[in-house]
């Protein structure tokens, strides 16, 4: 990862939900002590076990966030993407790192050292509630997946899956299309599958006409249809 040209960040900062609530001369506070960093594509940011000095905030590009196991399977735990941030919960428990996070795209990112959060969370309890709210969002997704893992067949995750990736308007739509966001494999991992199992029920269901699958692009014929299938 490569130190980037220094820009005007504080714009930047503002439109993000974390930070929406503090002054003009707070944000600039925080944009004078962060890092700017440009990550390629490939690029490792941190890695299970490093100190965690503060959180990351993601301007442009995907971030993914995952661990291996003993046997050297990789689980891919959150794909991060822009306006968004990670970091915080490890840098508050000022623990190390318990994932490894790895650019899948050319990304422009944020480092904002601890020691200006703190201070800023023991002057502002709105941005403390906001830090909050985040991770807890984040708890209930974890819930979630703890869930879905459980109770649902890997058929049901995909079709959950890409039903969320639609636009509230086209829930229900016909001849809607998405472009998965990164591989099959990042996203079979996401769902706990394995590449091999996700690419099968991807062309079952394409055989039973719910899906027309290119590559990364996806056509749901009838989303209605997909969304009752197999319930």
């Amino acid at each position: 990862m490569t130190a980037s040209v220094p820009t005007n960040i504080e714009p930047l900062l503002a439109r993000l939900p974390l930070f929406n609530s503090l002054a003009l001369e707070e944000i600039a506070k925080i944009a004078a002590s962060a890092r700017e960093s440009l990550a390629d594509k490939g690029d490792i940011l941190f890695h299970k076990g490093d100190p965690c000095t503060g959180f990351h905030v993601l301007i442009h590009g995907q971030i993914k966030l995952a661990f291996t196991s003993a046997q050297g399977n990789e689980k891919v735990v959150e794909i991060i993407g822009p306006g968004q941030s990670f970091g915080e919960a490890i840098m508050l428990m000022d623990k190390p790192y318990i994932v490894f996070a790895q650019a899948l795209s050319d990304s422009r990112l944020l480092h904002i050292p601890k020691s200006v959060i703190f201070a800023e969370l023991e002057r502002d309890p709105i941005l403390c509630r906001k830090m909050l709210a985040g991770m807890a969002m984040r708890l209930h997704q974890l819930m979630n997946d703890v869930e879905s893992y459980s109770l649902q067949s890997g058929k049901q995750r995909i079709i959950g899956y890409l039903l969320r990736e639609l636009p509230e308007a086209q829930q229900d739509a016909k001849d809607v299309a998405i472009r998965l966001s990164t591989s099959k494999g990042i996203v079979a991992s996401r769902l706990n599958l394995t590449q091999e199992h996700f690419s099968r029920i991807l062309h079952e269901l394409s055989e039973a006409g719910l899906l027309v699958v290119d590559g990364r692009n996806i056509r749901i014929p009838d989303a209605a249809r997909l969304r009752s299938y197999e319930r």
